[in-house]
């Protein structure tokens, strides 16, 4: 029998042999609270018990890569007067870096960053990139014909590690030239388990209807976190505009954008042109 049974207990029994008289108001005012207090306790208890049981949302970050590979997003300011330099030095050297590893895309900023050119490395593994950055560091061609000039030509650098979302994959442009947009968006925390199937159904919404060809979507990992960078291809920039203009007006994708701006904290962009020697272009 429990504390607050043989309160009740008491008192009935008490009641029944004529002796309730015998307790004072004061005391039955006592027992009273008593009971009550352990009624609270009781309730507090099984409360907690409920919310441990039952499932619960957590914040994590979804599905990730199947695989090691990752791409790491390169960004180098140039000093204005050298950039013409900085390109040529670039086209001209290239393959000395290439020979180390996989280039994916090489564009020189056109609006959205002056003086800048933006790059993206294919890495099998973390074990992999370090080798390549041990052996540049040996590389005397490399050392001497490249990285020795360039260096002095830029006033800053910047790296991000990132991968694709599960359900994207890197697609070249229909055909060679045009402009790529690079669409930066800095989501809520949480990553692709929160917001990813709404930002799937916002870009999959301008793809289905033709608006514009996407290169791949990625995921960052190590930079600035919860960012997801979409990279567009347009045959122009004033096709963009114009594409753009047109889907302001379809309801399909109004209706997307408009659900996964929820989980939206900022935005930014840039417009490239892919230089002769990118892959990508």
């Amino acid at each position: 029998m429990n504390f607050v049974q043989g309160c009740t207990s008491d008192l009935a029994r008490q009641s029944r042999c004529g002796y309730s008289s015998r307790f004072t108001s004061r005391k039955m005012i006592q027992l009273r609270g008593i009971y009550r207090k352990a009624l609270r306790h009781a309730e507090n208890f099984l409360s907690v018990k409920n919310r441990l049981t039952q499932p619960r949302a957590s914040i994590f970050t979804g599905p990730q890569q199947q695989h090691e590979t990752f791409y790491e997003f390169r960004t180098y300011n140039i000093q204005p007067h050298l950039n013409a330099a900085f390109l040529k030095l670039t086209s001209e050297k290239i393959q000395l870096r290439t020979a180390h590893s996989e280039l994916t895309g090489y564009w020189s900023v056109e609006y959205g960053g002056l003086n800048q050119v933006f790059h993206i490395w294919k890495y099998d593994s973390y074990a992999q990139r370090a080798s390549v950055r041990a052996a540049l560091a040996q590389d005397p061609s490399w050392i001497d014909q490249y990285i020795s000039k360039a260096m002095p030509m830029l006033s800053s650098q910047d790296n991000e590690v990132t991968y694709l979302v599960p359900w994207s994959k890197l697609q070249k442009p229909p055909k060679d030239g045009g402009v790529f947009e690079l669409a930066t968006f800095q989501m809520k925390p949480g990553g692709p388990a929160v917001w990813g199937k709404a930002f799937q159904a916002a870009v999959g919404t301008h793809m289905g209807s033709g608006y514009a060809h996407s290169v791949g979507v990625f995921h960052s990992e190590f930079g600035q976190l919860n960012q997801v960078h979409v990279l567009w291809w347009y045959e122009s920039a004033d096709q963009r505009a114009a594409i753009r203009h047109k889907s302001h007006g379809d309801a399909r994708v109004v209706a997307a954008v408009r659900e996964s701006s929820a989980y939206l904290v900022s935005q930014k962009n840039k417009l490239m042109f892919p230089c002769s020697f990118s892959p990508i272009k």
